[in-house]
């Protein structure tokens, strides 16, 4: 900046009064500076003007995850990429926080980054949205947050955005219905995952409206990742119900599914439709590809990072609403008519 200073022969004040848009300097000034800014290639650095200004200009996206599984890989790729463009767009930087959900002191450890001014807010993603107790800290605090897929009690304390989750579990399971499957089993995603449950809550609400008994669903608890789907399509066929379909939790897990589906040398869809949820890039390129969910998660992300930044530029924090953004049931060729 000095060196602007000099060759535009101004202070060192007025070139930061230009760098920062300040409407009082005269236009040949800010002429001239802008050239010296030109020739020199300067460029603003961050760290230092957050510093000087005591305002951060840096973002956390927080996730929290099980320490002994394996990482929901698209899901979480997704989400740091549309919170990362949607970051540098608004002028700031993103760094991410992972947390362990079998460690006690994982809220102190977010709230001591916050409260340090090393980030200027946090987006929260389920299980951390789900957390009533630490909203309200953060809240009391004055420590800006948004949240990403929050539950309910949150979703009264902060800002949020995701999907109707309930809905979208309701379309998938009327689509299976309607195909004509009456034995299906169901792959669930890890407990307390409120995302998850909801899904599979309008997933039984589609087969409660259809007037078939909630035995008509074989149920089993997986974690999100691709051995869960082997190992759970496993147990499920193994049981000797009759089933026709199964409907996964996720894409990873729906996978996992499929694979298991050819080691056992069953045709699909013939003899097993099989559906995931997210639409990950991987369901379209699996074979047959899948039928799925599509969760626009890279929109979701950068939707809370515009919450968090204006949130951060008002300084006080956003009424606590929450913005639904669409799904859609992506129909692909691993479900059908079950085979008879």
């Amino acid at each position: 900046m000095d060196d602007v200073a000099a060759l535009a022969g101004v202070a060192r004040a007025t070139v930061s009064r230009v760098l920062s848009n300040h409407a009082n300097v005269r236009g040949a000034v800010r002429e001239r500076v802008m050239q010296a800014v030109a020739a020199l290639d300067y460029r603003v650095n961050p760290q230092a003007r957050g510093l000087a200004s005591k305002v951060s200009k840096a973002l956390v996206l927080v996730h929290c995850t099980n320490p002994d599984a394996e990482p929901n890989s698209y899901y979480d790729s997704a989400l740091e990429l549309g919170a990362l463009r949607a970051a540098a767009a608004a002028g700031f930087e993103l760094s991410t926080l992972s947390l362990f959900t079998d460690d006690p002191r994982r809220s102190d450890k977010l709230i001591e980054l916050l409260a340090s001014g090393r980030c200027a807010g946090a987006i929260l993603t389920p299980p951390m949205s789900d957390d009533v107790a630490l909203a309200k800290r953060l809240i009391e605090l004055g420590l800006p947050a948004v949240c990403v897929a929050p539950g309910d009690e949150v979703r009264g304390l902060l800002a949020g955005v995701g999907l109707d989750e309930e809905a979208a579990g309701h379309e998938m399971g009327a689509y299976m219905l309607a195909l004509g499957h009456r034995r299906l089993g169901y792959v669930l995603g890890i407990e307390g995952h409120r995302s998850a449950e909801l899904r599979h809550a309008g997933f039984a609400r589609a087969v409660r409206e259809a007037g078939m008994s909630e035995d008509a669903v074989s149920t089993v608890r997986g974690d999100f990742t691709f051995r869960a789907g082997v190992i759970c399509t496993q147990q499920l066929l193994d049981a000797g119900a009759g089933i026709s379909a199964i409907v996964c939790a996720n894409d990873d897990m729906a996978v996992g599914a499929l694979f298991a589906a050819h080691r056992m040398r069953l045709a699909v869809p013939a003899e097993l439709s099989i559906v995931g949820f997210d639409d990950a890039p991987i369901s379209a390129h699996t074979w047959p590809p899948l039928t799925t969910v599509h969760q626009p998660v890279r929109a979701i992300a950068g939707r809370a990072v515009e919450l968090l930044v204006e949130t951060v530029g008002r300084g006080s924090a956003l009424a606590p609403t929450f913005e639904a953004v669409e799904h859609r049931l992506v129909i692909r060729d691993s479900a059908s008519a079950p085979h008879v």
